[in-house]
C-alpha cells in the first residue's frame, strides 16, 4: 500500500444531449485531475450520460419519452465509452470509479465501474436497490457486486447514494478490508439538507470503517434545470444537495467540501492513518464479535434463467441412445 495517494473528487455537470458530450467531459476532467498530480478519480452517480433528474420532477405517464432516450444514450459495458477511459486511466496511471447508466438488452442499470491504474476493469457493480423514485428506471444489482477490488492505490470499495443507509451493505465492505471508498451521489437534487445528511453518511462511514471516503456528487447549471422542467416549484428539488468532499479515516475533511458550482477537489490520503485508527477501533477485528453477530453475504450473480441437464455433448453413438438410456448412461 503506499503511504500517500492524491485522490481527486470531481463535481462537474453532464451534458444532457449527449453520451460522447457527457463522455468528453469526464476525458476532459481526467486530464485537468491526472496533471495535477491525481492518482485517484471519482466522479458523480451516473454520470455517463446524465442522471435521471427527469424521474424526480415528472410523473410516470410522462416520463416515456426521456426514459427511452436514456435508454438509446445509456452505456453497454464493454462499449467504445469503457475503452476509452481505460485508455486514458493507462495512458495517465490512475484509477478511475465512474458512474454510469448500464443497458442490458431490455434493462438498465445504477453502475458503478472501477479501471485500476494499467486500464484493466477491476469492478462492475450495479446499485442492489435503486431509491425511491428510481425504481422505475433502473433494475436492481446483486451481491456479486458488494466487492472490494485490489488496486494501484489500494483496496478500493464503492457504493452509491442511498446504499450507504444499508448498513449491511457497507459492513460487507467493511469486512473485506476497504481502505478507500468510493462513493458518489447525483447532486443538484431534493434541496440543502440533502447535502447535510450526505456529509454526516460519508464521515459516519469513515469512521466506523476506518477508511478514507472519496466521494463526488454531480452539478446542474440553471439553465439545464429549466430544460428539465419549466415549473419553477418543482426546479427547487432540482438545486443544492451537493457534497463533494474527501474524508479521513478520522472523519475529518482532508479539503474543505464543494457544495456548489463545478470544480474538482484534490487532496493526499495518508494511508497511515488508517491503522492509527484501526488500532483503537477496528470495527471487523478487534472490536468485532463474531461469535455473537456475522454477515451472510451471498456472491452469487442474479441470474433469470438456470439451464439443468443434459449437456448436448455426445459421440454420435450416445446421440442415437433412447432418451432413457441417455439418462441412466
Amino acid at each position: 500500500m503506499p503511504k500517500t495517494v492524491r485522490a481527486a473528487a470531481v463535481q462537474i455537470a453532464p451534458d444532457l444531449t449527449s453520451r460522447a458530450g457527457t463522455v468528453e467531459r469526464v476525458l476532459n476532467a481526467i486530464a485537468e485531475a491526472a496533471d495535477k498530480g491525481a492518482e485517484l478519480i471519482v466522479f458523480p452517480e451516473t454520470f455517463v450520460p446524465w442522471y435521471p433528474y427527469f424521474s424526480f420532477v415528472l410523473p410516470p405517464v410522462q416520463q416515456g419519452p426521456e426514459h427511452l432516450r436514456l435508454y438509446e444514450e445509456a452505456v453497454t459495458v464493454p462499449s467504445v465509452e469503457t475503452r476509452a477511459i481505460a485508455d486514458v486511466a493507462r495512458k495517465r496511471n490512475v484509477v478511475i470509479v465512474l458512474g454510469v447508466n448500464e443497458r442490458d438488452r431490455g434493462s438498465l442499470y445504477n453502475t458503478q465501474l472501477i479501471f485500476d491504474a494499467d486500464g484493466s476493469l477491476k469492478l462492475k457493480r450495479r446499485k442492489i436497490t435503486p431509491t425511491y423514485h428510481e425504481r422505475m428506471i433502473w433494475g436492481q444489482g446483486d451481491g456479486a457486486g458488494l466487492k472490494v477490488v485490489d488496486t494501484a492505490v489500494g483496496r478500493v470499495g464503492a457504493l452509491a447514494c442511498w446504499e450507504h443507509y444499508n448498513p449491511l451493505a457497507r459492513y460487507t465492505l467493511m469486512a473485506q478490508h476497504e481502505e478507500i471508498h468510493a462513493s458518489h451521489f447525483p447532486g443538484s437534487l431534493v434541496g440543502p439538507i440533502f447535502g447535510e445528511q450526505i456529509e454526516v453518511t460519508m464521515r459516519h462511514h469513515a469512521l466506523e470503517s476506518a477508511c478514507f471516503v472519496v466521494n463526488a456528487t454531480g452539478w446542474l447549471s440553471e439553465e439545464q434545470i429549466a430544460s428539465i422542467h419549466p415549473d419553477p416549484a418543482l426546479q427547487k428539488g432540482l438545486r443544492d444537495g451537493c457534497m463533494t468532499c474527501i474524508i479521513t479515516p478520522e472523519g475529518r475533511h482532508v479539503v474543505p467540501p464543494l457544495t456548489s458550482g463545478e470544480g474538482i477537489l484534490i487532496g493526499d490520503l495518508d494511508m497511515r492513518l488508517i491503522t492509527k485508527r484501526k488500532r483503537m477501533m477496528d470495527s471487523v477485528g478487534h472490536y468485532a464479535r463474531p461469535e455473537l453477530l456475522h454477515l451472510v453475504h451471498d456472491t452469487r450473480p442474479a441470474r433469470a434463467l438456470e439451464q439443468v441437464g443434459l449437456s448436448g455433448d455426445f459421440s454420435d453413438a450416445e446421440q442415437d441412445k433412447p432418451f432413457e438410456e441417455a439418462q441412466d448412461a
